[in-house]
């Protein structure tokens, strides 16, 4: 299970592997304008299809160390509020190291995002799993550039409906 943030913490959150259980409270999501659009999904399957294939795909990551998605939960509510992790994503025919992150509508402009992403950067470099770290954004998704652009990264290139955000280990600063 390399890649994932077992048993991590930040300020605000604590970082787990995402369990079947998970699935009602997460297919909240998919109920929200766009997002299926965002995370390049078929926008006209129903929330509850769409959570289905995140889900397979996260724990297809899981068991094949891909990377994949850390649950984030609020360490004074306990409640889910988000997804954040490192994934390894196949970009113009290189693998590269992307810190992906979801955030349910109920929580967004809080902050959590940009908490858990500068989490996920911090651990990717410190343990020395890539020289580079990269974000793919939605060309139409705000919230999400203005956390990799928060996390450090800047903007790499676009590719179809995606920008590219991306930081080098040699600028990284903790």
């Amino acid at each position: 299970m390399k890649y994932l943030l077992l048993g991590e913490e930040t300020e605000r959150l604590k970082f787990r592997l995402l369990k079947p259980e998970d699935f009602t409270s997460w297919v909240a999501l998919f109920k929200a304008d766009n997002v299926a659009k965002y995370l390049d999904l078929n926008p006209k399957l129903s929330a509850n299809e769409l959570c289905k294939f995140w889900f397979d795909k996260a724990f297809h990551r899981y068991e094949n160390d891909l990377g994949g998605m850390n649950v984030l939960i609020d360490k004074k509510t306990n409640s889910l509020v988000g997804q954040c992790g490192l994934l390894v994503q196949t970009i113009e025919n290189v693998q590269r190291l992307e810190v992906g992150y979801s955030i349910l509508p109920e929580f967004w402009n809080q902050g959590f995002a940009s908490e858990a992403a500068l989490k996920c950067k911090n651990f990717g470099f410190e343990n020395n799993f890539s020289t580079s770290l990269m974000s793919m954004v939605h060309v139409n998704n705000v919230g999400s550039e203005k956390v990799a652009l928060k996390n450090g990264m800047t903007f790499e290139k676009k590719i179809k409906n995606f920008n590219i955000f991306s930081i080098d280990k040699k600028n990284w600063k903790l």
